[in-house]
């Protein structure tokens, strides 16, 4: 028994997951992490490893995070694949009839959505081609010689090279929507478009055509067919629909020059055109058409199911904030995601913070706390007791703060990056806290450093040398736990990526492809 899964279910399915991530019942993040990437492989830096779906790295996904940064309504859009134009390219035309036994031309596409049918061009308006020149003696189409700019609604030529290209103008994207969902491999579509004030004018027109004809093709011109240089008007286009005609026009060796639908008609889901019934001469070879169906409600009318919009791009943009440093410097970072509905730190409530921290820090103060420096991905310890340490790995350290940042995962503990326990672990099987409750009047010492854990420090801030230091963290008695609940919520994207280290200077743009 053969069945077929169709593309309709993956544009729905992009469609829901738009309505879930943008829907104020969901809280979405995007994450980053994963400061030691070597440790995890040699070559990772020429060669990431691919992720593995498990709920094992799923944890580690979780241990290594670094900060996350809220998905907003307006940072997630569906997408579709880019096809830029450029003079001397020959396009697909649309057609309801590819399949893997009816390749597009020239592509070759087995499917719609694979051929290259509508282009964007230098002003980032987006047509759909209906004719790309196709006639008997160019069966797979001509180049393209004028770009298509006109904003008008109906179809038509853009230019006057005869290039034989008949464009329709769908609509033109935003400079914000350029920012942030426009790549090299993709180009964004209107969000809404059923209801959205922008499409209106293209919806209404799509609405008032009624699905008419726009485009008939000549696939053989006949011969001997009566009068040359004879033009045949309302020449009807049979089939399930109703109203169409079509004008031929006959050249002087009575060969078909030319057809063109002068009405349009409605409800057509295939159609042929009926020579008899227009009084054309069948001649001695008689002319063969072939009459291109638009899609469900005409062209215009449903952009997602036109275009095939089942790609979702969810945007970031991870900036350096004095007022919110929980996006770290000075360290590399290899690793970026997204999460669905991760919860506040000790709580059951969904986080919802614009940006969020993923690791402890510690406040630090004593003798040199502006000076000292911490090397990243490196471990430091704290004796709790006799016997018992807590340790963790550097993140980053803030020598105008004090701020120590650090996570702690298993490797910590004798296991290695593979899972695999270590027989002779140096901390033991538990993973202990770095406190500021032992000792007193600041003698919780980081060992081997002349630093300590500031017991007095309670807040969100400090001020030094006239200037308010935001932590980004809440801190008691100098330590801060994570503001995200880890484990919780879903990874639903994970991407490894060579290591780079941000700087106070740089920001980065996180464009992630979710393909149904």
């Amino acid at each position: 028994m053969s069945a077929i899964i169709t593309d309709q279910l993956r544009i729905l399915n992009a469609k829901n997951f738009v309505a879930t991530a943008t829907s104020s019942s969901n809280s979405y993040y995007s994450f980053v992490g994963l400061t030691n990437a070597t440790d995890y492989s040699s070559t990772w830096e020429s060669n990431p490893p691919a992720p593995k779906d498990s709920f094992e790295q799923e944890n580690d996904y979780w241990d290594t995070m670094v900060a996350l940064k809220k998905i907003k309504a307006s940072d997630v859009n569906q997408v579709v694949r880019k096809v830029t134009w450029s003079s001397g390219t020959t396009y697909d035309m649309y057609r309801h009839d590819i399949s893997r036994t009816n390749t597009s031309k020239p592509s070759g596409s087995t499917s719609l959505y694979s051929a290259n049918y509508y282009v964007v061009n230098s002003d980032y308006r987006v047509y759909i081609c209906l004719q790309n020149g196709t006639d008997p003696e160019n069966t797979t189409g001509r180049p393209s010689l004028d770009e298509p700019t006109f904003t008008d609604l109906e179809p038509k030529a853009s230019g006057d090279s005869g290039d034989g290209y008949i464009w329709k103008y769908l609509y033109t994207i935003k400079p914000s929507e350029v920012i942030k969902f426009d790549t090299i491999n993709f180009i964004p579509v209107p969000k809404n478009w059923e209801t959205n004030s922008e499409s209106a004018a293209i919806r209404t027109n799509a609405a008032a055509s009624n699905n008419q004809l726009k485009i008939i093709t000549i696939t053989n011109r006949g011969v001997g067919l009566g009068t040359a240089n004879r033009t045949y008007t309302n020449v009807p286009i049979k089939g399930d629909g109703e109203g169409a005609k079509a004008t031929i026009v006959v050249n002087n060796d009575s060969k078909v020059e030319s057809v063109t639908v002068s009405i349009g008609g409605s409800g057509y889901t295939y159609g042929t055109v009926d020579l008899v019934g227009g009084n054309v001469p069948t001649g001695t070879v008689t002319p063969t058409f072939d009459v291109i169906i638009p899609p469900k409600g005409g062209h215009g009318a449903d952009i997602y199911r036109e275009l095939g919009a089942y790609n979702v791009l969810i945007f970031s943009r991870i900036e350096n904030d004095l007022e919110n440093p929980d996006f770290i410097t000075g360290n590399k970072i290899a690793r970026v995601g997204v999460v669905e509905n991760p919860q506040a730190y000790n709580s059951t409530s969904l986080l919802d913070i614009e940006k969020a921290s993923a690791v402890y820090a510690l406040k630090l103060a004593g003798t040199g706390y502006d000076t000292a420096t911490f090397t990243p991905n490196s471990r430091f310890t704290q004796t709790i007791s006799i016997g018992t340490t807590a340790v963790g790995r550097v993140v980053s350290y803030d020598q105008n703060t004090g701020v120590l940042k650090y996570w702690q995962d298993k490797s910590l503990v004798g296991f290695n990056t593979n899972g695999s326990q270590n027989t002779s672990p140096t901390y033991g099987l538990h993973l202990n806290r770095f406190t500021s409750s032992v000792g007193t009047g600041g003698t919780t010492f980081i060992v081997g450093t002349n630093l300590y854990i500031d017991e007095t420090f309670t807040g969100v801030s400090t001020a030094l040398n006239n200037r308010t230091y935001n932590l980004g963290q809440s801190f008691i008695n100098g330590v801060a736990n994570p503001e995200v609940k880890k484990y919780s919520g879903n990874v639903i994207y994970v991407d490894n990526r060579p290591s780079i280290t941000r700087s106070s200077n740089q920001k980065e743009d996180i464009k992630v492809i979710l393909q149904f």
